[in-house]
């Protein structure tokens, strides 16, 4: 976990020092959100929250850094002392781990002094955007595999150390049932994975023999990788050998595929466990593992019961970032009113919503979500009666609902400075990850082109987005 509070692009260091010099540290508001949902899914996982609010409490600076910014001759004495005691006091309200979230809406509002604010964008952006990501990943790789065991297996692929951690962390809330990666089985509290390497089987003079070293000592949890010499030969008649030795003393065996036509290899393996009595014997299978390449097993019938996934889910694969930004929303005047504003751009996805902003779910009589809803923090979202709702980018679209539960998503998190939250286990984001799949409508959880779940404004929200934008563009 980094609290170091020089995790930080300069420039919010050279903004905050303008705003310390001209006495301009006034309370505001920022928001995070995203653009658009990755790997051009109906959905997006949020992860990484707990992390960053235990950042958050400990973000400082050292003297060491303090000197560091001195011998840039870029800050003054005063602006320097003051962050020798910088310490987050403001108050952060985000959606719960392992929710569901949707393009353009907040998932974090943060409430702090404008300085404070501005030296956590990097913090916050790094540790969300990452681990939703991947978070995401595993989510429609779980789902395709019909919600069987998925084993992640991406430390040696993942970007450095903390990527690794931070990828392991999020796989599990995504619903990775665990990992390879021990130090993370340690210090998250999951299951560690393993089977055998390669260096195994080629260490021993047979596949035979290396089956059978490894079984006396890991009778319990055999998984033999047949695929060193020969899958359909060698691999599973040593395999067949030593699983019937176990089978005799009542124990179950697994065998693993790591290279070949999945499909087929997987396919003749259980035919040949099958005819030599092993039926209760597993197949599972690694090597470059997505999403599509699942489903496709899964659709086809392929006799797999778990899943080795490595580097597309550690990665985020073919999807090098999330879309996650950071951005202000309000301000207090001088006379003490909060002000909202707002980015506007001749790219209608890049004009922002104004305001301090809750959101809220809402579910139709069958328990299925039906659309997010940003409206002001103080406003009520009534169910029973019929409400329009608005586009977030265009306001002559619109849709009407009566809604049979709605639940607000933004809770707070820390209390001026204080933690203010539920501490949760990973195994309970993931629950409220695989309750929310549940509720999101099938169409919008398919991997192809799936259906845009809405995410609209309130009519109040809409109409002082129209509003300031109509007075900004005036001015």
């Amino acid at each position: 976990m980094i609290t170091n509070a020089l995790f930080l692009d300069l420039y919010e260091l050279t903004m905050a020092q303008g705003y310390f010099k001209r006495q301009n540290n006034r309370p505001c508001v920022f928001d995070m959100f995203f653009r658009r949902n990755p790997f051009k899914g109906g959905y997006a996982v949020l992860a990484g929250v707990e992390p960053l609010l235990e950042a958050v409490q400990a973000f400082h600076f050292e003297e060491s850094d303090i000197a560091y910014l001195a011998s840039l001759n870029l800050f003054d004495d005063d602006f320097l002392n003051y962050l020798k005691g910088f310490r987050f006091s403001g108050s952060i309200w985000a959606m719960d781990e392992g929710s569901l979230i949707f393009s353009s809406e907040p998932i974090l509002r943060i409430e702090a002094p404008i300085i404070e604010a501005l030296l956590l964008e990097g913090l916050i952006l790094n540790t969300i955007n990452f681990q939703s990501l991947i978070a995401t990943k595993t989510a429609r790789i779980w789902l395709a595999s019909g919600k069987s065991s998925i084993m992640e297996f991406g430390l040696r692929r993942a970007q450095g150390p903390d990527g690794a951690m931070s990828a392991t962390r999020a796989s599990i809330i995504g619903g990775a049932a665990g990992t390879s990666n021990a130090l993370a089985g340690k210090l998250y509290n999951i299951p560690v994975m393993g089977t055998m390497a390669h260096a195994w089987v080629m260490s021993f003079p047979s596949e035979e023999e290396a089956f059978e070293q490894y079984a006396a000592i890991y009778p319990d949890k055999s998984v033999f990788l047949i695929d060193t010499y020969d899958t359909l030969g060698s691999g599973i008649e040593a395999a067949i050998k030593v699983g019937k030795k176990l089978q005799a003393k009542g124990k179950n065996f697994g065998v693993r595929l790591d290279s070949g036509d999945m499909q087929y290899l997987s396919t003749e393996v259980r035919k040949r466990l099958d005819a030599a009595g092993l039926p209760e014997a597993k197949i599972s299978i690694s090597n470059e593992l997505t999403e599509e390449i699942i489903e496709s097993l899964i659709l086809n019938k392929a006799p797999i019961d778990s899943w080795g996934v490595g580097t597309h889910m550690v990665t985020g694969g073919q999807e090098a970032s999330f879309t996650g930004v950071y951005k202000l929303a309000a301000h207090k005047t001088d006379d003490g009113t909060w002000q909202p504003v707002m980015k506007i751009s001749d790219n209608p996805a890049k004009i922002t919503n104004p305001g301090i902003k809750q959101v809220w779910r809402l579910c139709d009589e069958d328990g299925f979500f039906k659309a997010d809803i940003i409206g002001l923090h103080d406003e009520k979202i009534t169910t029973g009666s019929t409400i329009t709702y608005y586009h977030p980018l265009n306001d002559y679209q619109s849709f009407s609902f009566k809604a049979a539960k709605a639940e607000e998503l933004l809770h707070l998190k820390i209390n001026k400075g204080v933690y203010a939250g539920t501490k949760e286990t990973l195994q309970d984001m993931h629950q409220r990850t695989a309750q929310q799949l549940e509720c999101l409508h099938p169409t919008s959880r398919r991997l192809l082109n799936p259906h845009i779940y809405k995410v609209s404004l309130t009519h109040t929200l809409s109409n002082m987005k129209q509003k300031l934008l109509h007075t900004l563009r005036n001015a």
